[in-house]
């Protein structure tokens, strides 16, 4: 009689890392840092806790890298608009990527990075300064690309480039959260058109 042999114990179950990660953003995006029970992330992902802790350490740790492959996908518009060749091609590339990021269909709505330490308190403050040194750094990204717009003459002479990525910055967070409460792309658009409608008006040549 033919004995079958049993699976070693213990063996690690095997599954797909980046699928893994990919299912533990979108699970952070739309419930938040703390509102994302490692429950939640598990059952998401289709692995164990210990599966978890051996492919991306503990939850903090899942987070920021889930943080950065949202950086690295449907966040991407921000660093191919800094690409554009003149600021307001910039601000208009940004805020367009930023209705569409956070409209996506079938997709969590808002932004991970606005959303995600939304109502954190004490057990997420890692979590939210993580998130406050995201977006500082874009911030500081569209700041020294619109710097390099008025040293190159194409924003008006006094320009203040911290102010001004505040304000873009500050418009795109305000989409995002506007989105993640129901907000259609096209109203979201056409706030996106008005907020470019104060911007700096090139000098003649």
């Amino acid at each position: 009689m033919e004995t079958r042999q049993k699976a070693p114990i213990g063996r690690p179950r095997s599954f797909d890392a980046d699928e893994a990660l990919e299912l533990a953003m979108r699970v952070f995006w739309q419930q938040g840092y703390e509102g994302a029970s490692l429950t939640d992330l598990t059952n998401a992902m289709g692995i164990t806790r210990t599966s978890l802790y051996a492919a991306f350490g503990n939850k903090e740790d899942l987070f920021r890298k889930a943080l950065e492959r949202y950086t690295e996908g449907p966040a991407s518009y921000g660093a191919r608009a800094l690409q554009e060749p003149t600021a307001r091609q910039v601000a208009t590339a940004f805020l367009d990527g930023s209705v569409r990021a956070t409209t996506r269909p079938g997709g969590p709505t808002g932004c991970l990075g606005v959303q995600g330490s939304l109502a954190a308190g004490d057990p997420g403050s890692n979590a939210r300064d993580a998130l406050i040194a995201w977006r500082d750094e874009h911030t500081s990204r569209l700041r020294d690309r619109f710097r390099q717009a008025v040293d190159e003459g194409d924003l008006p002479p006094g320009t203040d480039p911290e102010l001004l990525a505040r304000y873009l910055m500050t418009v795109a967070n305000g989409i995002a959260v506007q989105a993640a409460g129901g907000a259609t792309r096209d109203d979201l658009q056409q706030v996106a058109g008005m907020a470019l409608r104060s911007w700096p008006c090139r000098p003649p040549a």
